[in-house]
């Protein structure tokens, strides 16, 4: 019983102690803080790009036939007037032979046609003063005229004849030169769709290859309607080929994310909306010294955009409640939160329109869950070393 009692005394007497004591109320917690100021800072507006060679050339069979050898790969440079595929040539063969054997038939025939003209000619030339003489008729000096315009007939359709069997060999002979496919440019080869055994020709869908000439390429992206407007707005230049040549040159960031170490130049527009996609399309050429870039290569043009002498603050320092952007200033070691009007995002900073001004002093980070109001101890930070730490690292 003593010790119940005990115990209840002690319970009683802690209870109290408690109430007596209260909650204890927290003192104010240390914020980094950092001045407003006034940069020079490029931004970035990216668009998707396809990128294709200068020039791309699709290669055909000019005649029917089966590859019969294939003397290149897949990505190899070669040369205009190069080699590529080979066709079956036997039967062309063939008729080049026969058409070589006609040609000889004809040149035979033409000195044949040309034997007999001669020797009608003679046999006008001997009639002709025996009939000045009246030694003999006229009428076998008519007869000897009609042979030889005969004979002079004869002779022309010969000669066209051997024309003819010449025309039909080279022709032939073309068509066996054309069994060599040869590449119709410089540049990189394509695909190779067709292999050995493969009946190609000329009406065939599918080119044999493609090459294509990389030593520059072109980069291919699009705006719509509104952001080509507001480019012929804030371009500098009377007409449009004057704001393009008027234009920055710009980036191109790979497809893993990585910069092109070449800058390029937008060289043209296509001066019209596409009414099926709504845009507009613009052309930047890049020089391509390593061949790093191939036909078909995607990436995204990094358009830049300079703010000279404009106030910014970290990204950290700012929170948004629906659509409009705050951030805390600090008064008299008290924090208090302002709406700003946001111009751009660069580089995990804020270009800041309006609502603060140079020199006032801002929490910079850790802001969530902080309340109007709350008292803070300011701890300045700068503003470049506060940017660094929270890039990305990859």
């Amino acid at each position: 019983m003593k010790n119940r009692i005990l115990m209840l005394v002690f319970s009683f007497l802690a209870l109290w102690s408690c109430k007596k004591e209260g909650p204890k109320k927290d003192g104010p917690k240390p914020y980094p803080v950092v001045s407003v100021e006034a940069k020079n800072v490029t931004g970035y507006e990216k668009f998707p790009a396809s990128i294709k060679g200068i020039v791309n050339n699709d290669v055909r069979a000019k005649i029917q036939g089966y590859i019969t050898q294939v003397l290149v790969d897949e990505g190899q440079y070669v040369n205009a007037g190069q080699p590529l595929f080979k066709i079956e040539t036997n039967i062309l063969t063939e008729n080049a032979d026969a058409a070589k054997s006609g040609i000889s038939a004809a040149q035979a025939n033409v000195q044949a046609a040309k034997a007999a003209v001669n020797a009608a000619q003679v046999e006008v030339n001997k009639l002709k003063p025996l009939v000045e003489k009246n030694i003999i008729s006229n009428i076998q000096l008519q007869t000897a005229l009609a042979n030889l315009a005969r004979s002079q007939a004869q002779l022309s359709q010969a000669i066209a004849a051997q024309q003819q069997a010449s025309a039909n060999y080279k022709s032939v002979q073309a068509n066996i030169d054309y069994s060599i496919i040869r590449a119709p440019i410089s540049g990189a080869v394509g695909k190779l769709p067709f292999k050995v055994g493969s009946l190609v020709g000329p009406n065939d869908a599918t080119p044999l290859t493609t090459i294509s000439d990389t030593r520059s390429v072109y980069a291919y992206f699009s705006l719509n309607e509104k952001q080509y407007l507001d480019f012929l707005e804030k371009s500098y230049g009377a007409t449009v080929p004057e704001k393009i040549k008027n234009l920055p040159m710009v980036e191109l960031e790979l497809a893993n994310g990585s910069l092109y170490p070449e800058k390029g130049k937008i060289e043209v527009a296509t001066g019209q909306i596409d009414p099926t996609t709504g845009t507009i399309q613009f052309r930047v050429g890049f020089p391509n010294p390593t061949k790093l870039l191939s036909n078909g290569n995607s990436g995204t043009i990094r358009f830049p955009k300079v703010y000279d002498h404009v106030l910014v603050v970290p990204e950290s320092a700012t929170y948004e409640q629906q659509g409009i952007v705050y951030l805390f200033k600090v008064e008299k070691d008290t924090a208090k939160n302002y709406v700003i009007d946001v111009e751009d995002r660069v580089n995990n900073m804020i270009v800041v329109k309006s609502g603060i001004n140079k020199g006032e002093k801002i929490i910079a980070s850790g802001i969530g869950g902080l309340k109007p109001g709350t008292a803070i101890i300011p701890k300045p930070v700068k503003l470049d070393s506060l940017v660094e730490s929270v890039k990305p690292i990859f």
